[in-house]
């Protein structure tokens, strides 16, 4: 067993605790790699077991770890950093960076207790721009990404936190358009639930 804090590995099972988290996975093969990116302010343990103890290298980061992070290409970080911006934006509250990454003329329809509520970006942007004291966070994890062309959408569960505290999750639907090489968000769907699971 190899041990690095509260990070113990063996042959046969690595279990990682971070903060509150605990990720186990067992019945490795020989000369897999795994890789895991857990939440920002978090860390990414790489494996590669073998027929003798297992090594492996921790690295610890702080909250330098930006979304694109989660993407496997660097086409797939360029679609995924107009989401970040749109997300960077409304937890400054900034009306001007949330319609930076904002196709001119798109909508939002946000699905609500099975009723879909309409909303365009500039009302979007007036509406989350108004000055309040609650931070507001949204967050995706394990995007799916597909792109054709200058075509992308992206589908992935968020959640919205208000003061550190989640208050909704559910699904976020972003479909992009690529102009003169840099990615727009065109329209965006979502569902929300008060009903959330704990990660």
């Amino acid at each position: 067993m190899l041990s690095y804090g509260n990070h113990k590995v063996t042959q046969s099972t690595v279990t990682v605790w971070f903060p509150s988290v605990k990720l186990s996975l067992s019945r490795w093969s020989q000369k897999s790699l795994y890789r895991w990116l857990l939440n920002p302010g978090s860390l990414i343990l790489l494996a590669m077991p073998r027929t003798r103890p297992c090594h492996a290298i921790v690295l610890l980061f702080g909250s330098l770890i930006p979304l694109a992070a989660h993407a496997a290409t660097p086409e797939e970080q360029a679609v995924l950093a107009p989401v970040q911006a749109l997300f960077d934006g409304m937890a400054h509250r900034d009306a001007t960076a949330i319609r930076a990454p904002l196709l001119p003329g798109g909508s939002l329809v946000l699905m609500r207790d099975g009723k879909p509520v309409r909303m365009s970006f500039d009302d979007f942007a007036t509406h989350l721009a108004h000055p309040g004291t609650t931070q507001i966070e949204e967050r995706i994890h394990d995007p799916l990404i597909r792109i054709d062309n200058d075509l992308a959408v992206v589908w992935a569960p968020f959640e919205f936190l208000s003061d550190g505290k989640v208050d909704h999750c559910g699904t976020d639907l972003f479909n992009l358009v690529r102009q003169n090489g840099q990615w727009f968000i065109s329209s965006i769907a979502d569902t929300g639930r008060k009903t959330c699971p704990s990660r």
